[in-house]
């Protein structure tokens, strides 16, 4: 499968029902993300997708000049109609070829397209992970995006330009683990993290 071929829409329908799942009383919870509660992670889940749409789009501006530790995201009112409807419109966005190919901008930072749609399906995985971790939910995600997002770290941890992990140091995981699980461990995270009691 060529990255051009890659449908975001089942992955950010998957991220979205998570979302629909967290209760109020877990807003406030912690999640694998250090110093991110599950209202920060919620917000910065809805600000990627608002700047990986405008990536897809070539529509440059403030939504794709900002970096993501500008400051700490946080949900906003609305945010249950407005994350599924942004969601969709980051899939919809990388639908069109023109999204894929020449350059574009994301956290102000300048990118192939192709390379910002890895980093879009890779945040969409990972982030889902974390997401459901942390709010107890089952989580299977789509396996054309997982296997995506699994290329992309590998390929990241293995630069030595990066010195490991995009995220974070890489965490060992067994090589008989799950594809999910060699993704999570790539991304600085345990697989095994869970909320404490």
């Amino acid at each position: 499968m060529t990255p051009t071929t890659l449908d975001l829409g089942p992955q950010t329908r998957i991220v979205a029902r998570l979302a629909e799942g967290v209760f109020d009383a877990q807003l406030g919870d912690a999640t694998p993300c250090p110093e991110m509660a599950v209202r920060n992670l919620l917000g910065h889940l809805a600000g990627l997708a608002v700047a990986f749409r405008d990536a897809g789009r070539k529509d440059l501006g403030v939504t794709t000049d900002t970096s993501p530790e500008a400051a700490v995201p946080d949900i906003a009112p609305g945010w249950r109609e407005e994350l599924p409807k942004v969601l969709d419109e980051l899939a919809e966005a990388w639908r069109d070829p023109a999204a894929w190919t020449g350059m574009t901008r994301a956290g102000g930072v300048d990118l192939p397209g192709a390379v910002a749609a890895a980093v879009a399906v890779d945040e969409l995985v990972i982030h889902g992970w974390d997401l459901a971790r942390a709010t107890g939910q089952p989580y299977a995600p789509d396996p054309a995006a997982l296997q995506a997002s699994y290329d992309f770290l590998l390929m990241a941890a293995e630069d030595p330009d990066r010195g490991g992990g995009i995220f974070g140091p890489v965490v060992p995981v067994p090589v008989e683990a799950s594809l999910l699980d060699r993704a999570v461990g790539l991304s600085g995270r345990d697989p095994g993290w869970t909320p404490k009691p």
